[in-house]
């Protein structure tokens, strides 16, 4: 069966991510430049610690007990923490699919993996043995949480690949940030998001609204083919084709999978709220019994 063409979809999606990884880049170079008094017009020169939404999360226990944040930490971190956890109740971790810089740029090197390895790339791991590992990042997560409520300090950025990617250059990376970062980068020629399955705290954490998100994506099984199309598309591994509503904790929403995109069946694979799709071209209703209205 041939390939579909880049769905609308696939193309915004694409485009938002490198807006964010062109911001991102831009608001670091900035910081870095500020302090030898030069400034990139129209660029704001934050630390990456003040606008991360992670921030917030790891601040919440010190924030709760004495009012306070985690040192370098802002208040801009609780207020995109609280947007992302929005989101993610609407649909899922769309900061991980959509948003996130580090998983653009696994993604892009993945791009390479594709081209070398062809249908080898993102197989490389036993299913099994990936299996375990992918809960590997919820024991990053307490143990980021634990040590930073217990410390006051932001100690996840001396292990941090997001951090280092941007600022490897400024001389303040710690050395072990830098090996995971190199990590991240070559694994991701072989494994697709390396980090965001095996080792991101921040996506552990919004993988978990995967549970009750109030759009999902939703596979129609009277006119689900059964091609597996779904699956071969899914970044993270995950069987689609299995699924009536999917709930994974390791979804990214990056509709790769669904019928604009993978699924040669329209009206099969959707993101959905009970019978509300919500597709690039606009909403319509869709019968998850007997496909479109």
């Amino acid at each position: 069966m041939p390939a579909k063409k880049k769905s609308v979809a696939s193309k915004l999606r694409l485009g938002i991510q490198l807006v964010f990884l062109l911001l991102i880049t831009l608001i670091s170079v900035n910081h870095g430049l500020s302090e030898t008094g030069i400034q990139i017009p129209f660029v704001g020169n934050p630390s990456l610690h003040g606008i991360c939404p992670f921030g917030g999360v790891v601040s919440l226990y010190q924030l709760v007990t004495t009012g306070s944040l985690v040192q370098k930490v802002h208040e801009a971190s609780v207020v995109l923490m609280a947007l992302v956890f929005f989101l993610a109740v609407l649909f899922g971790p769309v900061f991980c699919g959509w948003v996130c810089p580090m998983g653009t740029v696994q993604e892009l090197i993945g791009k390479l993996g594709k081209k070398l390895f062809k249908k080898r790339y993102n197989h490389f791991v036993p299913s099994r043995l990936d299996g375990y590992l992918r809960f590997l990042r919820y024991g990053v997560l307490v143990w980021v949480v634990y040590v930073t409520a217990t410390s006051m300090k932001l100690v996840f950025s001396d292990v941090d690949p997001y951090y280092a990617l941007f600022n490897f250059w400024t001389g303040e990376v710690p050395l072990t940030a830098l090996i995971i970062l190199g990590l991240t980068l070559i694994a991701s020629l072989f494994i697709e998001r390396p980090f965001c399955k095996y080792a991101c705290p921040y996506g552990a954490l919004l993988g978990i609204f995967n549970i009750f998100r109030i759009f999902g994506i939703k596979r129609n099984q009277n006119t689900c083919i059964n091609c597996k199309a779904c699956d071969r598309a899914c970044p993270m591994n995950i069987s689609v084709s299995t699924s009536t509503t999917v709930r994974h904790h390791q979804c990214i929403t990056c509709l790769q999978c669904t019928s604009e995109t993978a699924c040669p069946v329209p009206a099969t694979v959707e993101l959905m709220a009970g019978n509300f799709s919500l597709e690039a071209k606009g909403a319509q209703k869709v019968s998850t019994e007997g496909g479109a209205q």
